[in-house]
């Protein structure tokens, strides 16, 4: 059975930040760390990824947090208004009336 391990952000941070120096060799690096190479590239990679989300223009990313919320909302709006549609239907009451 394989068995698979959780990292903290951190200790995933602390590994990327390793690499991204370049002091010692991933090899090492992953020894060190009891991790295996490929995971240190991958974590580095995620890293250097997401830097510039990390220096986005914070306006930019309400905006879009903003649009994320009213899309969600629109669309529980939309499954509401089925739903009190299909409630409606079942108890004889016509569409449009309160």
């Amino acid at each position: 059975m394989n068995k698979r391990n959780s990292y903290s952000a951190k200790f995933k941070s602390q590994a990327a930040m390793a690499a991204i120096k370049e002091e010692k060799t991933l090899n090492e690096i992953a020894e060190a760390m009891g991790v295996h190479p490929q995971q240190i590239t991958k974590w580095k990679k995620q890293a250097v990824e997401g830097l510039p989300e990390v220096f986005a223009d914070k306006r930019a990313r309400r905006e879009q947090d903003a649009e994320a919320l009213q899309e969600r909302l629109y669309q529980e709006i939309g499954r509401l208004k089925v739903e009190l549609d299909w409630l409606k239907k079942k108890h004889g009451i016509e569409p449009g009336r309160p």
